[in-house]
């Protein structure tokens, strides 16, 4: 279904929007279920204590983030830590020609790598005040905000496919999860059937 949508010039995850709207207003809020289509994603590896690294910072208007797993946010991007020295770097839709452009010019001719990885993966939405509940069904890290709050990020697996999970800021409950997007079509029928118990029935007015 996701090469389908590809070569008709949709998102991943584009046939699953009315599936996932109904799913939203069945949860009567409990869930949010949407596809954040086409965010910027632009991969950086250089050596964290080099120049380049303070060259990419002063180009997004922040520093990457040093220590493990966590997010970095300045404006309308953020910096996930992926590794000791690589981030991806996400933005809104429409922005990753320019992205990469800027971030290219800033590392110049240093040692350092900078590819547009936008067509990789799309990103999910999971909100709601069950959001963790359930992710939990299918991910073994503790979801709960003391643990894995604003400012942290995860490369792990939800139900067998490889995510990379962000939690959202402020006060909206639930994550952002990053998806190959040939493993997104398969997530999102795991996460459709896993909100079952969440939704309520037409016959029952009160949440499952």
């Amino acid at each position: 279904m996701a090469d389908t949508a590809a070569r008709a010039g949709l998102s991943p995850l584009a046939p699953y929007a009315e599936r996932f709207a109904a799913a939203t207003r069945a949860s009567g809020g409990a869930l949010r279920l949407a596809e954040l289509p086409f965010l910027a994603q632009v991969d950086v590896r250089l050596d964290p204590k080099g120049p380049a690294a303070d060259a990419v910072g002063i180009a997004l208007g922040f520093p990457l983030p040093l220590e493990p797993n966590t997010v970095a946010h300045g404006g309308e991007f953020a910096a996930l830590w992926l590794g000791p020295d690589e981030w991806l770097v996400v933005g809104p839709a429409g922005t990753r020609t320019h992205l990469e452009a800027r971030l290219r010019e800033a590392v110049g001719d240093r040692h350092a790598a900078v590819v547009d990885v936008s067509a990789q993966r799309t990103t999910l939405l999971v909100g709601g005040a069950r959001a963790a509940g359930l992710l939990a069904h299918g991910c073994s890290l503790d979801l709960h905000p003391r643990a894995f709050g604003t400012g942290r990020c995860a490369q792990t697996t939800l139900a067998r496919a490889q995510v990379v999970l962000v939690p959202r800021g402020g006060h909206r409950a639930g994550f952002r999860v990053l998806v190959r997007s040939s493993f997104a079509g398969y997530l999102a029928e795991w996460l459709l059937d896993a909100a079952s118990e969440y939704i309520r029935s037409a016959s029952d007015p009160t949440p499952a």
